[in-house]
């Protein structure tokens, strides 16, 4: 069974917002000749590497709810801007929203077992869902409708 990581999306108001941030920062990269891993960088290196890589993704949460993931690729090792080391976790640049699940601010990333990872919103409502706009998702899941 796979293992997966939740992380805090600071800076994100949507799915979409993580994308077009995502994708400049490919563009860049590229631009630079950097290559064109898409990446985000944490302090901590997970320990569990092997379980993460057997099908493991990276949830988000952005505005109090984990609603999308990203399967992780790989890790690295980088510096921050200030030099300091870090992991890099590689991620798959696909976006998949999955089912909102509320959940409360938290410093750094914790684990996240298959069994609590919320379902993909493609498995529960076909394409459809994963692909409305934020904002009437987000009415729809207020309403509890998905």
């Amino acid at each position: 069974m796979p293992l997966h990581l939740v992380k805090l999306c600071v800076g994100a108001a949507s799915i979409e917002d993580l994308g077009v941030w995502q994708a400049e920062r490919l563009r860049e990269a590229r631009r630079r000749k950097r290559g064109a891993a898409l990446f985000h960088t944490t302090f901590q290196t997970p320990r569990r590497q092997s379980e993460l890589l057997d099908g493991g993704s990276l949830y988000w949460v952005i505005k109090g709810a984990i609603q999308v993931r990203q399967r992780l690729v790989g890790f690295g090792e980088g510096a921050k801007d200030d030099g300091s080391p870090c992991c890099l976790l590689l991620l798959d640049p696909e976006l998949v929203p999955v089912r909102p699940v509320p959940r409360r601010a938290f410093q750094g990333w914790r684990y996240l077992t298959a069994g609590d990872a919320p379902p993909d919103l493609a498995d529960l409502g076909g394409r459809d869902v994963a692909s409305m706009p934020d904002t009437l998702r987000r009415e729809l899941i207020e309403l509890g409708l998905i």
